[in-house]
């Protein structure tokens, strides 16, 4: 096989607005080496706006499609799926022959070839602009030329156009990769068929192997009637294969027609049996309880009623609410909030969803006339304002889940404008309990903005399209987002048993949903992998907060020993997933998405503080005496209280004793309850630390406490600390075992908090400037003019350990030197206390 220019060894993802393309043409380069990281190796295709183009697979005059192939293979909910072609220039003169295929938003390409005439040409990615110049090149020169697109409806569509001579024989060949996502109860895989011809050899097969079994096997008839029977499944406990293949006559509009009928999604759904599947050095942990109650939701709905939503988009909002609103019970409250230039209350308060209120609210809603503006600002603002009030006059369950639905087809015009802007602003008032959830209606809607202000505020996003199904598109969000079941959850694994882990902490759990979880699996003389999940919940009788503990195993040898077996899965399926969801989360991460921010205090101790309206970090060490207490947070308004007392090194270390936190205690003075943890000690006992994970309940204050690992903190659901232990070698000559502590930056205090990390819940306005190279070249340095004060400071790393405790994770910030003076008020002196549950007196 012949390379041409760059081949991609990873996984491309296709998303909207970007700018890049495939170009095939016939300079040949050699194959580049492997890129290490899968950040690196991952570029982004190109999508037009083509929504309205007739789609047809095979694009082209005078051509002869031998065979159009399809084959899924799904093996643990992970689908690779190739696409073949086979079509022949049967034209008297050379010409441009198109393949597209639809291929779901969430999926990834990992390869894309063609065949010419017996040559094989493998795809590569090229900025947009150089790609297009060079199939121009290409092509004049009457050379075997392609360049593919993409465009974006509720799929991607990958196109390509290959320039042939007469009697040419082309065979494309597309492979793509996606996760399956559970949503009410399924997981559904589509196949998006519309040949737009009639095709001698014409298949579709669909290979399930899900290892724990398989619970049900559904095709639905999406295709039309006149394909019913023509799906042919066959079933066992692990195992299906769904196919199907209608000849010529099969395909035909009529019996004379020369069109062909299919034309439409191919849908099969399944669910499975769950545990977690080790395979091939990584493993992937998947969480989909059944059985529990709902939890008590609160709902303020937002909606765009400006001149935009006139006509269809209005008609089917209001018939998607009626429903919705059908939906709510006694134990739910909510909300409406409408909005144009101006933003109005269809009541001011959250309300039981009592039949009363519900046919109010649906009166309501039938009588909105869209006009005007859109101030999306100011209308989530009133939302989140909304539910503070509600929360903070304890008229909400503590228990419930509360949530903002955001229904809008364009852009800001009035008010607040900038996107950025608004982001921030909502991200600033929403309590980490609360979520937004965003839908977009329409081609013209800023979809990014929605998903980025969405996934910012522990929420998702979908584009609904405005047709004749866009109440249903509604009414089937709603319902994967009516009945929350569980909060807070934590995926969690033995030290030194797993590394580079993905995403294992949640927000909240929906019913029919599924919670996922990969990494990879680091030596070890045992052939399982046990990992703990823990979450919040109610009792079935809605009666009793409870706190959930779950523990899984997995066998590292018995899968892939399996997996060899099957003619139609792959053994590097847990690896393959893992990367795709390590390069979503990366994505996510380099869009600004993902925000859980704490301040930490680790180490030596390196002090982390994060400005979320400057966008910066900030460090510095305390170099204080073994023995000493200092003061982290002092709120005499809420009363809570945390202090820490340093430890040293068991000798000088480079010329310098290097101390650490080897006790902290948490105090909340209205209950009188004190938590104490220490390396070696506890109010809890030491014996607890090294147990599982175990949860404690006491009055305001929740505890977590999870094996070897950390201790967590919850007090009044709003002031969280957690607090981490490191481990060293017993004998170590210097080193000794010490504690990290994470303070969430977005904690409910008081207006009176202070203390060493309390102070900065106000953010001081600072600037940097006058940036220059220092003594060490790879450090930077600078000015910072805060709190009246001009402090020489260097760009440097620290380090968080929340996901990574062996090796931490690395923070980009601006050191302050001398113990952080003219950074923090006073002198560090000043944060020392005489005793661990001490507050801190007012500067």
């Amino acid at each position: 096989m012949r390379r041409l220019l760059l081949l991609l060894p990873g996984l491309l993802l296709l998303q909207q607005g970007r700018c890049f393309e495939f170009v095939i043409d016939g300079e040949w380069e050699e194959e580049t080496s492997d890129i290490r990281e899968y950040r690196e190796r991952h570029k982004r295709a190109i999508l037009t706006s083509e929504e309205q183009e007739d789609f047809e697979a095979i694009r082209g005059d005078d051509i002869t499609v031998k065979s159009y192939k399809v084959e899924s293979r799904i093996t643990s909910r992970f689908a690779h799926t190739t696409v073949r072609s086979s079509v022949v220039n049967s034209g008297s003169k050379a010409q441009s022959i198109g393949f597209n295929v639809q291929i779901p938003k969430r999926a990834f390409i990992t390869n894309f070839t063609m065949n010419v005439n017996g040559i094989t040409f493998v795809g590569s990615v090229k900025e947009k602009t150089v790609a297009r110049n060079l199939y121009a090149q290409a092509r004049a020169r009457g050379k075997a030329a392609g360049i593919v697109r993409a465009n974006s409806q509720d799929m991607e569509t990958f196109k390509t156009e290959v320039h042939v001579p007469p009697g040419s024989n082309i065979e494309f060949e597309l492979h793509y990769q996606e996760m399956m996502h559970r949503k009410l109860g399924f997981y559904e895989h589509s196949l998006y068929l519309q040949p737009g011809r009639l095709v001698p050899q014409f298949q579709v097969d669909v290979y399930i192997f899900e290892p724990k079994g398989i619970s049900m096997v559904q095709t639905p008839n999406s295709l039309g009637e006149q394909f019913a029977g023509m799906i042919k499944v066959t079933s066992s406990k692990e195992k299906a294969h769904v196919v199907f293949k209608p000849n010529l006559q099969q395909q035909r509009k009529c019996d004379n027609c020369t069109g062909s009928a299919i034309d439409g999604v191919f849908t099969v759904k399944y669910d499975v049996t769950r545990d977690s599947n080790v395979s091939d050095g990584h493993f992937v942990q998947f969480f989909a309880p059944s059985n529990l109650s709902p939890l008590p939701k609160n709902i303020v709905f937002v909606i765009d009623v400006s001149g935009s939503m006139w006509g269809v988009k209005m008609k089917q909002t209001v018939e998607a609410m009626q429903a919705i609103l059908d939906d709510l019970t006694i134990d739910d409250h909510f909300s409406i909030i409408d909005f144009n230039h101006n933003v109005r209350c269809w009541s001011e308060e959250l309300v039981a969803g009592s039949s009363i209120q519900v046919a109010d609210a649906k009166k309501y809603i039938q009588n909105i006339k869209p006009s005007g503006g859109t101030n999306i600002n100011e209308a989530l603002m009133r939302a989140v304002q909304m539910l503070l009030k509600a929360s903070n006059q304890g008229l909400i369950d503590p228990r419930s889940v509360s949530m903002i639905i955001l229904v809008s087809d364009g852009d800001p015009t009035v008010g607040e404008i900038k996107l950025s802007t608004i982001q921030k602003n909502v991200k600033r008032v929403m309590r980490e309990e609360f979520s937004l959830f965003s839908l977009g209606i329409g081609f013209d809607v800023d979809y990014d903005f929605l998903e980025r202000i969405a996934i910012d505020n522990r929420g998702m996003a979908q584009r609904i399209y405005a047709n004749h199904d866009a109440a249903e598109q509604l009414r089937t969000f709603y319902s994967q987002v009516s009945s929350p079941l569980l909060r807070r959850i934590a995926i969690q694994f033995p030290e030194d048993s797993v590394s580079e882990v993905t995403q294992n902490r949640f927000d909240k759990y929906f019913s029919g949903s599924e919670l996922v979880v990969a990494g990879k699996v680091l030596p070890s003389e045992s052939n399982t992998l046990t990992s703990f999940t823990t979450a919040s919940a109610v009792s079935v009788t809605h009666t009793a907060r409870l706190d959930i503990t779950l523990e899984t195993e997995g066998d590292y040898a018995e899968l892939d020993t399996e997996l060899a077996k099957q003619q139609h899965s792959f053994t590097g399926f847990a690896r393959q997933m893992w990367a795709y969801i390590t390069i979503k989360q990366l994505i996510s991460e380099s869009a600004g998405c993902v925000t859980s921010v704490s301040h930490p205090v680790d180490n030596d101790p390196h002090f982390i503080v994060h400005l979320p309206r400057s966008n910066m970090d900030v460090c510095f060490n305390i170099d204080s005496t073994p023995g000493h207490i200092l003061n982290l947070v002092s709120d005499s308004g809420t009363g809570v209280v945390v202090n820490g007392q340093l430890i040293g090194s068991k000798r000088i270390h480079k010329s310098k004793l290097k101390t650490y936190f080897g006790t902290i205690s948490v105090y909340y003075l209205p209950d009188g309850i004190s938590v104490t943890i220490s390396t070696d000690t506890s109010a809890l006992t030491s014996e607890t630390f090294l147990s599982h994970v175990v949860m404690f309940l006491c009055f305001s204050v929740r505890i977590s406490i999870v094996k070897n690992s950390h201790v967590t903190i919850i007090i009044n659901d709003n002031i969280q600390v957690m607090v981490l232990l490191h481990r060293v070698w017993k004998k170590h000559p210097v080193n000794v075992d010490f504690l990290g502590i994470y303070i969430p930056n977005d904690n409910q205090y008081s207006p009176l908090v202070h203390g060493l990390i309390g102070q900065f819940s106000r953010e001081p306005d600072v600037s940097v400037y006058d940036m220059h190279e220092g003594v060490d070249p790879l450090k930077k340095e600078a000015t910072m003019d805060v709190k009246g004060n001009k402090l020489l400071v260097t760009r440097g790393w620290q380090k968080d350990y929340r996901h990574d405790k062996r090796h931490g994770s690395n923070i980009y910030c601006w050191f302050i030197h001398n113990s952080g003076k003219g950074f923090i008020d006073g002198h560090y002196t000043d944060y020392i206390v005489p005793n661990l549950n001490s507050f801190l007196q007012a500067l």
